[in-house]
């Protein structure tokens, strides 16, 4: 793995005439030499509009081969903010205000009420025009000037941009460095063995950390490819993985499941595809999906744990094994620890808050000294997530510490319980939540979808938890909904979905 420590570098590396940019479309691949000059094009377009090194770009862009080289390339020479296109236009200014935008890109033609929320704060709006090839783009509009910090960016500007998706509090700017970001490429590259011959399909939305990172970012950094889908579709993934024929994909625990449901129908296509791995990141993947995964693609699965702060992997199951379902493994960039709240360092075997300090973490939130008082000590940044390693050092979370359920005292992790329901043979989804209660603080509750053309009742289900949980763990209140509500990245939300079912006290 090359020493780089900025975009432009690791962009340097990949073999010039091999594939880097690919799309599903049919369209004629952009190679890496390619990809290098659209870099060198586009921070020379945006050096000439007074856009340079420090300077953020929002870019609300579809899913697709121009949102992957349109970060790449802005990153090389400005500051990335990539946003979710399905925005409404308050949310567009409220975000390209907070991050100060200098410009706003977009699709030529697009109609996005980014638009509207650009001319309301004085933002310029760059077009992007598609080329012929996959991801090659020109940029048209904006107006002449010059960047105060012109050329390439190094390695301690910043590379990208992100909020953190709070569930109440006002989002968190996170601000990652160009030597935040290719730490982390260099490490996914290492923890999944990435070479010039892989080619990873990207089903991930690429406002999101896990898709930027992962998927493109890692894959380049190795000198492989990525191939972009225009976003995540559970009925066109197997087509996808038969034209293309991609090494191994990354996704959420809900697209893998979704993708596990079909799977039975598409044993053709499974049977004659390459796939050298799969890898899951950004919420619990559980451990019989894990395994049914594994049997049904005859590839290793590598659950990995990731999140925005640490320009996304912290630790990851090893690809050559063990690989510990319900576990996600081993540290795989960055320091990890276990920590009491007095800030005291627990030995291996005692539960706590997971801590992490390392390259590929932020430096702070952006003018937030306040979070950033909460978020380090001694040194390390601390996640929200309680854990404890295990005899081999693999790393179980045993939930975010917001997300615990309180039920008169008793903490109840939410992932264990998922963890048991998960483990019925009628059960395709399980995810468990708090519900208010007037004496006891919280009442545990799970909402749940079964597997197609199956059957359960609520008894039923609890009667199979109780065989392998405390009493106190087991839901007082099973759901059976058709779908769990997602966020935007697919995420499952757990955090006021009582409210959401209609169970609130």
């Amino acid at each position: 793995m090359l020493p780089y420590s900025t975009v432009a570098e690791l962009l340097a590396a990949g073999p010039a005439e091999a594939p880097a940019i690919r799309a599903t479309e049919g369209r004629p691949s952009l190679s890496h030499a390619g990809l290098r000059s659209l870099a060198e094009r586009t921070v020379t377009a945006l050096n000439a509009r007074g856009i340079g090194r420090g300077d953020r770009v929002a870019i609300v862009l579809p899913n697709g081969p121009e949102m992957a080289s349109c970060f790449l390339a802005v990153a090389c020479g400005a500051t990335t903010a990539p946003l979710n296109p399905a925005y409404r236009e308050d949310e567009f200014a409220f975000y390209m205000e907070d991050v100060k935008s200098r410009a706003l890109i977009v699709a030529q033609g697009a109609a996005t009420p980014a638009r509207a929320a650009a001319a309301k704060l004085g933002i310029p709006v760059l077009e992007l025009v598609p080329g012929e090839k996959a991801g090659d783009f020109t940029l048209e509009g904006g107006t002449a000037g010059t960047a105060a910090l012109p050329g390439l960016a190094e390695t301690d500007d910043v590379a990208l941009v992100l909020h953190t998706s709070g569930t109440t509090a006002r989002p968190k700017i996170v601000p990652l460095t160009h030597g935040n970001i290719t730490a982390s490429a260099r490490h996914i590259g290492a923890t999944l063995a990435l070479s010039p011959e892989d080619c990873c399909l990207n089903i991930m939305p690429l406002f999101h950390i896990h898709g930027l990172i992962a998927a493109v970012l890692a894959s380049l950094g190795a000198g492989g490819a990525v191939c972009c889908t225009p976003g995540f579709d559970a009925l066109k993934f197997f087509r996808w993985l038969d034209e293309e024929r991609p090494s191994w994909y990354t996704a959420v625990p809900t697209m893998h499941q979704a993708i596990l449901a079909r799977a039975e129908r598409n044993a053709e296509i499974i049977a004659r595809a390459p796939l050298r791995l799969l890898r899951s990141s950004s919420a619990s993947l559980p451990g019989p999906v894990m395994q049914a995964l594994e049997a049904t693609f005859r590839a290793p699965l590598v659950e990995s744990y990731g999140m925005t702060e640490a320009s996304h992997q912290m630790a990851s199951n090893p690809l050559a094994g063990p690989r510990k379902p319900g576990l996600v493994g081993l540290p795989a960039g960055p320091e990890i620890a276990i920590m009491d709240d007095d800030g005291a360092i627990l030995p291996r075997g005692a539960i706590g808050e997971v801590v992490i300090r390392g390259p590929n973490v932020t430096k702070g939130y952006e003018a937030n000294p306040e979070a950033n008082a909460k978020a380090f000590i001694n040194g390390w940044f601390r996640t929200g997530d309680q854990g404890v390693f295990d005899e081999d050092g693999y790393l179980r979370l045993t939930g975010r510490l917001k997300e615990l359920i309180n039920r008169g005292g008793e903490k109840v992790s939410p992932l264990e319980v998922d963890g048991v329901l998960s483990a019925h043979p009628a059960v395709a989804q399980a995810l468990t939540f708090a519900i208010p209660h007037p004496k006891l603080g919280e009442e545990v509750g799970a909402a749940v979808v079964l597997r197609e053309g199956m059957q359960l009742s609520e008894r039923e289900l609890r009667d199979f938890a109780a065989k392998h949980l405390a009493d106190f763990k087991v839901p007082r209140k099973v759901v059976f909904v058709p779908e769990i509500p997602k966020g935007a990245t697919g995420k499952l939300q757990r955090i006021g979905l009582a409210e959401k079912l209609g169970l609130s006290a």
